[in-house]
């Protein structure tokens, strides 16, 4: 694992050979079209109900542009209005800050267990590993997470973590691990789907009912009133939330929003969006502690972890306003082809081709791989369309791309790209260099087909059919047939 800012990189082969992996695998494919397929229609057809929809859209991005250029004072009134409502607000500037705030505070409680609501940036810090090492298990208990938890694996996507797997092998999975992290698998165990999820409940019943300690993200956090949200869909959060005295809330910086009526505009887009659903099946929401009720200790931990110097980009900056939907990646070709590890990033897809490398740093991690994720795209434009806060994705991987090729100073593709502009600013020496290639095009020529360019131009026509150039270039037909009328 390496960054200087966190644990977001995962250290995985660049993407270009971590995809070609990929690719050989046939049941990661199906898996994945079926998968992301059948979500993306549901989208695409509770989205078509609301007339509003795409002023949803313009509104949700409106907030995240206004909240991103005030970010400080928010943050700032968000950590008095947490306090206020008799919560602790930690502040941590990377991903080891974190990691040691979170432990302290569950070694102070003298427990050795915690149970976890589904969170990518817990993820995004290492959490579970660093608890590992203080001696506390971290159970997970979304069903997804449970799965990847379970097969000692990573998650794949930001809405299905376990997308990657069909439900034989889940089955397979559950009847040869469940047994060594609590209540095992029942005896002949099918593939079912509420077979699966009745295994899973009955596993995780005894960890809810015996946790004194709860870890969970954050989807939103409203500073004018301190209330922490947090979206979804099988309940198994409503648990973590309301059992464990003592609850710990991961969260980046950037889902806070300024006010309560903020709120109204996302709860309609995230479900859509995410799930196909018109509103989550659990919405929590909670403002500090309430005696009787709840946690009576509540810790709010406010991660930097890079985001502040993402936000200095003006064009990269449009990333932090993803509210984790994963939209984005059931539209995306590439992804629906590769799978999610191929990104080697908990922020897989689309939104991690962009989020990732500036949370890592481009200067910084030119050689593991990071660098590569901006090329990581056909740039077919997909991913902004489904975007339900207008995140233009492809004008941020072309940024990016720019910003890399400037890191690595790829001296020889910079005097290759300012010697085309030369030539294409002179109608004189664009004329003599078309002359040129058609003449060499042509003497390449196989059958109308040009079989292999030479040199480092062999890796455009290994993988395309480049056709020969016409015997007449448009200019010359131009002279022959208008120039006289």
């Amino acid at each position: 694992m390496s960054s200087d800012r966190g644990v977001v990189w995962l250290g995985s082969p660049s993407f270009p050979d971590a995809a070609r992996e990929a690719l050989k695998d046939a049941q990661l494919r199906a898996n994945l079209k079926r998968a992301t397929g059948t979500i993306r229609d549901k989208r695409l057809t509770v989205a078509a109900e609301l007339d509003d929809w795409e002023a949803l859209r313009e509104s949700a991005a409106a907030i995240k542009k206004r909240t991103a250029r005030h970010l400080d004072r928010y943050l700032e009134q968000l950590e008095r209005s947490v306090s206020a409502a008799g919560g602790t607000v930690h502040w941590a500037a990377d991903a080891g800050e974190a990691n040691r705030i979170v432990a302290e505070l569950v070694r102070a409680t003298g427990e050795r267990e915690v149970v976890k609501i589904k969170s990518m940036v817990t993820q995004e810090i290492g959490l579970n590993e660093h608890l590992a090492e203080q001696g506390v298990t971290a159970y997970e208990t979304d069903l997804a997470e449970l799965i990847v938890q379970l097969g000692d694996d990573r998650p794949s996507h930001i809405l299905v973590p376990a997308i990657h797997k069909n439900r034989t092998e889940i089955r397979d999975l559950f009847a040869a691990e469940m047994g060594h992290w609590g209540q095992p698998a029942p005896e002949g165990l099918g593939d079912e789907p509420a077979e699966l999820a009745e295994a899973a409940r009955r596993h995780l019943r005894e960890k809810f009912l015996t946790a004194k300690v709860a870890v969970s993200g954050a989807n939103f956090a409203v500073a004018e009133t301190g209330t922490v949200v947090v979206v979804e869909s099988e309940g198994n959060g409503r648990m973590c939330l309301t059992l464990p005295p003592t609850l710990i809330t991961v969260m980046g910086i950037e889902k806070v929003v300024p006010a309560w009526s903020d709120l109204e505009v996302f709860l309609q887009l995230l479900p859509r969006s995410s799930t196909g659903e018109r509103m989550n099946p659990y919405t929590s929401m909670w403002t500090g502690t309430t005696e009787g009720d709840g946690p009576s200790d509540f810790h709010l931990v406010l991660l930097d972890n890079g985001r502040t110097a993402t936000l200095a980009d003006q064009v990269g900056r449009q990333a932090l306003a993803c509210i984790r939907c994963s939209a984005c990646l059931n539209v995306c070709p590439v992804f629906e082809r590769t799978g999610g590890h191929a990104y080697g990033s908990v922020y897989p897809g689309p939104i991690g081709a962009v989020l990732t490398p500036q949370l890592v740093g481009i200067g910084s991690d030119i050689n593991n791989g990071a660098a590569s994720l901006p090329f990581a795209s056909t740039l077919c434009g997909a991913c902004y369309d489904a975007c339900p806060v207008k995140i233009n994705i492809p004008e941020v991987l072309t940024h990016l791309r720019a910003r890399v090729v400037e890191a690595e100073g790829r001296s020889a593709e910079a005097l290759v790209m300012k010697a085309a502009g030369k030539v294409l600013g002179s109608p004189r020496l664009f004329a003599a260099a078309q002359k040129a290639t058609a003449l060499g095009g042509r003497a390449l020529a196989r059958e109308g087909r040009i079989g292999r360019l030479p040199g480092p131009l062999h890796g455009w026509s290994d993988s395309r059919d480049t056709p020969a150039p016409p015997a007449e270039s448009f200019r010359a037909w131009w002279r022959k047939n208008r120039e006289s009328e």
